[in-house]
């Protein structure tokens, strides 16, 4: 009896099966093709982001062998062309390869395109703070502390990972410009933050040392 009761059960649920299967086959068969699509769909796109970045990485590297040859014009030009054709990574690293050879030659142009880069909201904070210290670095010497703080206060911040390069320059501005009160307080910045690299720090003391005394008070 129990064997019975066991077949009709068996056979009450293949007719169910047989039942959901005329019925839903074809979505079955559409939600499985669509699953493989949707795999296959991911692992070439993977497929290809690989590919991309090994071409970048090659071209890249192509570059920057130009620019060890003091092919400087043709290394910005690769680096200029790279950074529009480029994945994420690569094209910010172009870009600012670009500036840098840009700078050889053309200080002007070279910090139009480190203000693009420290402009371009896409861009993480470090990004952005790197080509603000890079742009100052040419201008140190001839821009105005009032013209050079807008450009590297964004970058003193206590968490920026340029902070400070960037408290360094402002503090070597404003000292050649005569403002040792602000001199002052970016070099007491830098004295005061524990992780500030110990040539850094040396240079800063130095610097402390030729300020008049009315400026340490």
């Amino acid at each position: 009896m129990t064997e019975l009761f066991s077949e009709i059960d068996d056979e009450l649920r293949r007719e169910q099966v047989q039942k959901f299967w005329s019925r839903y086959w074809a979505l079955i068969v559409a939600a499985v093709i669509l699953v493989i699509a949707a795999v296959g769909g991911w692992r070439g796109y993977q497929y290809l982001q690989t590919q991309k970045a090994a071409e970048a990485s090659s071209t890249f590297e192509a570059a920057a062998a130009l620019a060890a040859q003091n092919k400087h014009a043709e290394a910005e030009a690769a680096f200029t062309k790279l950074a529009e054709t480029a994945p994420s990574g690569y094209r910010t690293l172009s870009r600012l390869r670009a500036a840098a050879e840009a700078a050889r030659h053309d200080t002007n142009a070279a910090v139009k395109l480190y203000d693009a880069i420290a402009s371009d909201s896409g861009l993480s904070s470090a990004e952005r703070d790197l080509a603000r210290v890079s742009a100052a670095r040419l201008l140190v010497d001839t821009e105005t502390y009032n013209n050079m703080l807008p450009r590297l206060e964004p970058a003193t911040a206590p968490e920026a990972t340029y902070r400070h390069t960037a408290r360094e320059l402002l503090a070597l501005s404003a000292w050649s410009n005569g403002d040792t009160t602000a001199a002052r307080k970016w070099l007491d910045m830098i004295s005061e933050d524990g992780q500030t690299p110990s040539s850094l720090r040396r240079r800063a003391e130095a610097l402390q040392a030729l300020l008049p005394p009315v400026a340490k008070n």
